[in-house]
């Protein structure tokens, strides 16, 4: 389905910067702006700082004189209106709507799959015009707190496209890391035997009498599920244990008193 973000009569050109980085992050890029403050401002330096990187979409954005050119092909108009009114279309959250519209067999709204889908939002210092409103299928409102529902253009431009985005589908969540290796039975066995000449190199375990600790620490580490990195860290320990031990011993050794020598008899 074809989507398409109106800002009408945009006074700030960092909102359409913004609007632009929004977009793009939620993976459209028809952008049209009806009758904006500036006319050159696709191109104002504050607008692409705001971009932040998403210059393509705002090298295609269009500037148009009327709301009639913006809506071109457009089949359903979601207004974007905060303000309750007497008369216009229905007021429902963005995933209520989204959901009746793509996810159910009611009728008008799952034949808007046939044609664009169109999202409006008005001025920063006066929202939408009523007879806008009125023009559309449903009036988004975001669920915010009673108290205090004042949200920035890009930030509603963001919240909506995210939302139709996840209706749509949504994208796959990408790992920040590679997915760890689960260390294998001989890595394991290695670590644990390491383990063993390090525990009775402490004089933790004897070696004559060990009863069940190395193979309760067997299931420890079966439960443990260690990667191949914290075999590598395990081991490191044994490592140092071993070497600490081997100090103090040589440690003791250097420091016993030596035994009197022996006084020679006259006899």
């Amino acid at each position: 389905m074809q989507t398409r973000f109106i800002l009408i009569q945009t006074s700030h050109a960092g909102n359409v910067g913004a609007t632009a980085r929004a977009l793009k992050v939620m993976g459209f890029d028809d952008l049209v702006l009806v009758a904006p403050r500036w006319a050159n401002v696709l191109r104002r330096q504050e607008t692409i700082q705001r971009a932040s990187g998403a210059l393509d979409v705002l090298d295609k954005a269009r500037i148009v004189a009327t709301l009639d050119e913006a809506l071109d092909g457009m089949t359903h108009l979601c207004a974007t209106a905060m303000t309750p009114r007497d008369f216009g279309p229905p007021t429902r959250a963005p995933r209520e709507h989204f959901d009746l519209l793509l996810k159910t067999e009611q009728k008008p709204l799952a034949d808007a799959g046939s044609g664009g889908m169109a999202f409006l939002f008005g001025s920063e210092r006066f929202g939408m015009a009523n007879e806008d409103v009125y023009r559309c299928n449903v009036a988004l409102s975001i669920p915010t707190n009673p108290k205090f529902g004042s949200l920035n253009l890009g930030a509603a431009v963001q919240l909506i496209a995210y939302e139709w985005r996840m209706a749509l589908g949504g994208f796959s969540v990408q790992p920040a890391t590679a997915p760890p290796v689960r260390a294998d039975a001989r890595q394991l066995g290695g670590m644990l035997a390491h383990w063993e000449e390090a525990l009775a190199a402490i004089d933790f375990l004897d070696p004559a009498a060990p009863k069940k600790l190395m193979p309760r620490l067997n299931q420890l580490f079966n439960r443990a599920a260690p990667t191949t990195e914290e075999i590598h860290i395990l081991r490191g320990i044994a490592k140092a244990m071993l070497q600490t031990a081997a100090q103090a011993r040589s440690t003791a050794d250097t420091t016993m008193p030596t035994p009197p020598a022996s006084t020679p008899s006259n006899d």
